[in-house]
């Protein structure tokens, strides 16, 4: 601990001790420590975005937003079960910096602290997706997925709708499908629009493009699939609340090599999240495609 102390690290727990939490208007419990560089307004608008029925099921949850996150050692060895001390800096130093991850989650006197760098993001829109992450699997893991939406993102998967909207998702959907995470979904069914591969109910083996050469499709991997589902509901809840909070370029949330999902497909998720989880008052959800010059 004499380097920590050196650095100015404090435990996360300490904090969690020691900071008072505040409540938002819509029930989500939050805490600043340090110089986070955060201004009230933005990171108030941030919080607000969540509608009041995805923070209900997060009242177990308490997020910190200090300047950096660091795991004493290294990251936690899952392997052995153990984990190394997630120490806190007041500000950002370059060695700190250099050890810091984008968040870590530490159980405090029952309550589940997920404390977030936000020296370490580069504006708003990497704080506020960091954030919103965080938030879509936190809902995953207290209320599940709804059916409605599991069974549009399978269907857009059997109709081989191109791209996902993680790394997470793209691996579990290949892996659920029989597939390698190396292969690039496409549209496969001569002659179908989008929207009518969507709308599909016949089953996955009889459907154009199952197989091969008329061969029955791979067995779906249950697990996988299970997984898949998951990931693509986090994703698309972040994605929904960050569009209504930064105006950005769908482009920009592609990370590490895989194709992103089609627009349309993830306009189509969007839609129905919005219906889910309506916006809160003073926020509004739209979609606008951008026209290629001519």
């Amino acid at each position: 601990m004499t380097g920590a102390a050196q650095l100015d690290l404090l435990p996360a727990s300490e904090i969690a001790r020691s900071v008072s939490l505040q409540t938002s208007a819509t029930g989500i419990r939050y805490a600043v420590f340090g110089e986070a560089q955060l201004s009230s307004t933005d990171l108030e608008r941030i919080i607000l975005a969540v509608p009041r029925s995805i923070a209900a099921a997060l009242n177990a949850k308490a997020y910190y937003f200090v300047p950096l996150v660091v795991a004493e050692g290294g990251a936690p060895d899952f392997g052995s079960g153990k984990a190394h001390p997630v120490l806190i800096a007041r500000d950002y130093t370059p060695d700190s910096g250099d050890k810091a991850v984008c968040h870590r989650n530490v159980t405090c006197g029952g309550t589940e602290c997920i404390f977030i760098s936000t020296r370490l993001m580069q504006d708003r829109f990497a704080l506020a997706f960091e954030f919103y992450i965080n938030i879509g699997h936190h809902f995953v893991d207290a209320a599940g997925v709804p059916e409605s939406f599991a069974d549009l993102v399978w269907n857009q998967a059997v109709s081989e709708v191109r791209g996902e909207t993680s790394q997470d998702a793209w691996e579990h959907r290949a892996k659920a499908r029989g597939k390698s995470p190396d292969s690039t979904f496409e549209h496969s069914w001569p002659g179908a629009s989008p929207a009518s591969r969507l709308r599909s109910k016949v089953p996955p083996a009889e459907q154009p493009g199952a197989g091969t050469y008329g061969k029955a499709a791979p067995a779906v991997d249950e697990k996988a699939r299970a997984e898949y589902i998951e990931a693509a509901f986090a994703d698309a809840i972040a994605i929904y609340l960050l569009s209504m909070t930064v105006d950005f370029d769908y482009t920009e949330l592609r990370e590490r090599e895989y194709p992103l999902l089609a627009a349309p497909a993830l306009a189509d998720r969007l839609r129905h999240i919005a219906q889910i989880f309506p916006a809160n008052a003073g926020h509004e959800f739209s979609i606008r495609y951008r026209r290629r010059n001519r």
